[in-house]
């Protein structure tokens, strides 16, 4: 069975086409300029391949969930310029009629975390998946389901304590300001710095100021949801950043609850270059279209 994946990113997409086993046939990228050209290009990717059966869409957002709503299908209220009011999903109906699932790029990351533990670990009942890049997502997988139901999670933007050497930095969020992800997304190296987070080496105490947030925010989803394993990945996310993460959790945790160990708890994606999204799709589809 051939099926498809879109991972709509703010930055780039990544179209792949693949089999019930999860394997990648075919993939292609591309950035995301205007609507109107990047979903061309999707569209044009997907009518080479006449045998699929299937597909799941994994989109930045905010995105509108709800079936019941007149939106369903639609990017929202996005700060990305250009797409707020993208009827998605219905762009792409128009060109292929087999069944198409609709969910959050954080979701299906999380939802091939979610199958890749169960594939060559051990199955694990909940996973929290963070992405940290040009924004920041959360998704959430609880016995095969995501969490939500007037909406997806925006765990991106909950509220975290202030870093006392990073008072004076106000965030880079157009909505909140000094959120989650206006304090750790990949632009705030540039906002606070002047360079690109690749340009900036891990001895600069800006890694160890985001890595008091992040930390927080690992400890909010300990707290709330009790996961059996947070996942963080990312263009921001390296092990070594992870292992400022931990140690910070730690202190801040204080040992209030048993999470086990930290680095089997808090860890990087078990599929490599960020590609749990596309597994994550390709299995969507497949029950999709098993519906």
């Amino acid at each position: 069975m051939l099926l498809g994946s879109v991972e709509a990113g703010g930055t780039k997409f990544v179209c792949a086409v693949g089999n019930e086993d999860y394997q990648i046939l075919d993939s292609t990228k591309f950035p995301t300029t205007t609507p109107k050209e990047t979903l061309g290009r999707t569209i044009k990717y997907f009518k080479k391949f006449r045998g699929l059966q299937a597909m799941s869409i994994a989109s930045f957002g905010p995105i509108e969930l709800r079936h019941n709503s007149p939106k369903y299908g639609y990017i929202t209220d996005t700060p990305k310029k250009g797409w707020s009011n993208v009827n998605f999903l219905g762009i792409m109906k128009k060109y292929f009629k087999f069944p198409i699932y609709w969910t959050t790029d954080v979701n299906g990351s999380a939802y091939g975390e979610y199958i890749m533990a169960g594939l060559f670990h051990h199955p694990v009942k909940c996973l929290a998946y963070y992405t940290i890049g040009t924004g920041v997502g959360v998704g959430e997988v609880v016995n095969g389901k995501f969490l939500g139901d007037l909406g997806h999670p925006e765990m991106g933007h909950v509220r975290v304590k202030r870093h006392p050497d990073d008072l004076n930095f106000k965030g880079i969020c157009p909505y909140h300001g000094d959120c989650l992800e206006g304090l750790v997304a990949g632009p705030t190296f540039e906002a606070r710095l002047g360079k690109k987070g690749p340009d900036v080496p891990l001895s600069n105490h800006v890694w160890d100021i985001m890595a008091y947030y992040v930390a927080q925010a690992a400890i909010q989803t300990t707290l709330a949801l009790r996961p059996e394993v947070i996942v963080f990945g990312g263009g921001v996310v390296s092990e070594p950043f992870l292992r400022k993460v931990r140690h910070q959790f730690k202190i801040l945790l204080n040992g209030y609850v048993d999470v086990g160990n930290l680095r089997n708890y808090i860890r990087m994606p078990a599929v490599e270059n960020n590609g749990s999204a596309t597994v994550g799709n390709f299995a969507l589809a497949l029950e999709e279209s098993r519906k």
